[in-house]
């Protein structure tokens, strides 16, 4: 009989360890044939320009079938609703009955974050100390949790719009990690001196400029997901190494990647590899202490069955969620 999982359910079932493991399988047998998932199909809703997108995938081993549905909307917050919901539909793989429906918020948010660190701990520098986080809603959050894990973070710098969300921020996070936490008053005094930059902004114009950015520093990109928006500008991403999750869904979505292409800058080949490749030895990463890596994420159906199977797994052991029946 199916189960129904809620965020709260989820939450008590997935550990962040568990997902930086599971996400970085699912990049790995993306980029090496063994899972499948076509480009996400996206429905813009209204005036508002919110979107509603469908990500189906198949991962081979262990077997996993299942579908997200999410939707983003800005207007949320006014509301008092996150901005990205979503829901997956776990399927049995080998009858296509349903095995669980889970509330995919969560998932979304910490999988995200989870991807970010694998590109960190095959990316970045091994002694990387400062963390620069540029944004501060819930992936700020999540960014912290995950990144802390795979490197060595001594000093984390956050930068927000808003300077009350940044101090509540800070204050939530600082009794759970060794690391020093600082509300920072730009951009800049958060990336100058920074080894990693988490960038999980909702802004569609460049936020992280080259000039800002040290040699040797890791760039995780995550905020922008359109192909008309873009957090860092032109130049940084020219003299970067660049990684993606996907190179279709980079080449068609990631404005940060789209708009150099459009003006001319790079090329497709500009794309040095997929970080699934890195992770399964057939791509190099990092070729120099100081060259800038860029891990530019849009986010991708793989990651989400990956996540949504361990947390049904994890689920039956400890007997946590409702049965149900359609």
């Amino acid at each position: 009989m199916p189960i129904l999982l809620s965020e709260q359910d989820v939450r008590a079932v997935l550990s962040m360890d568990d997902l930086i493991d599971a996400v970085e399988q699912s990049l790995a047998q993306y980029s090496t044939g063994r899972a499948r998932q076509p480009l996400r199909n996206v429905l813009q809703v209204g005036a508002q320009h919110a979107f509603h997108a469908v990500m189906p995938a198949f991962i081979e081993q262990p077997a996993t079938l299942g579908t997200k549905i999410v939707t983003v909307y800005a207007s949320n917050s006014a509301r008092g609703l996150p901005s990205h919901l979503a829901t997956i539909v776990l399927l049995d793989p080998e009858t296509g009955a349903l095995r669980a429906i889970i509330d995919g918020r969560y998932i979304t948010e910490a999988r995200t974050a989870a991807a970010s660190a694998v590109s960190a701990r095959h990316l970045a520098l091994p002694d990387a100390r400062v963390l620069a986080v540029i944004g501060s809603g819930v992936q700020a959050h999540s960014h912290i949790e995950a990144l802390v894990r795979v490197r060595p973070i001594e000093e984390v710098l956050v930068w927000g719009r808003t300077r009350a969300h940044v101090d509540a921020l800070v204050a939530e996070l600082t009794p759970h990690t060794t690391a020093t936490l600082t509300a920072v008053d730009s951009v800049e005094r958060a990336v100058r001196d920074a080894d990693v930059i988490a960038l999980v902004t909702a802004s569609r114009e460049p936020v992280l400029p080259r000039a800002w950015v040290r040699p040797g520093a890791h760039v995780c990109a995550v905020g922008a997901c359109l192909p008309d928006q873009r957090e860092m500008d032109t130049a940084l991403v020219k003299d970067s190494r660049v990684f993606v999750d996907s190179r279709i869904g980079a080449l068609a979505e990631a404005g940060d990647i789209v708009i150099p292409l459009s003006e001319g800058a790079i090329t497709e080949q500009h794309i040095a590899a997929e970080i699934g490749q890195v992770i399964a030895g057939t791509a190099a990463g990092r070729l120099s202490p100081d060259e800038i890596t860029v891990f530019k994420s849009l986010g991708m159906g793989v990651e989400d069955v990956a996540a949504a199977r361990l947390a049904w797994e994890r689920a039956a052991e400890k007997g946590v969620g409702r049965e149900f029946q359609l």
